[in-house]
């Protein structure tokens, strides 16, 4: 059986549900809300490197460490765990995990920053 994935909607129902009747034992079947999506993506870096290049408060980072405090923020799990030179070390922030609306809120988030800190986002796509 060939690896198929289906966003519901009441068109594609009835296709899925043939799917699942014709479907052997042991085929994996995943529900989960849509991840991000590619203009959602590229917008968050456009606004992150913003941030970077603007260095509010003097803070020189790169845009992933941005985008791992907003997420912080936001109460998005992280986990430290240790190096093989025993160092600790942040694990997690993965922004790909996040679906539509959480990214959507993590960018509401990133606007809402820029505007209280004054950074204008040049790189923000609409």
């Amino acid at each position: 059986m060939q690896t198929r994935t289906f966003i519901l909607n009441s068109n594609t129902r009835s296709v899925v549900f043939d799917w699942l009747k014709k479907a052997s034992d042991g085929v994996v079947v995943e529900f989960r809300k849509a991840k991000r999506t590619t203009p959602q993506n590229a917008r968050m870096w456009a606004m992150l490197g913003d941030i970077a290049d603007a260095k509010p408060d003097g803070m020189e980072d790169d845009p992933e460490l941005w985008k791992a405090r907003f997420m912080k923020a936001l109460g998005h799990e992280v986990r430290f765990i240790h190096g093989l030179d025993g160092e600790p070390f942040p694990y997690g922030f993965q922004s790909s995990k996040l679906n539509v609306a959480q990214m959507s809120a993590l960018m509401d988030f990133i606007e809402w920053y820029a505007d209280e800190k004054k950074i204008q986002l040049h790189g923000v796509i609409t």
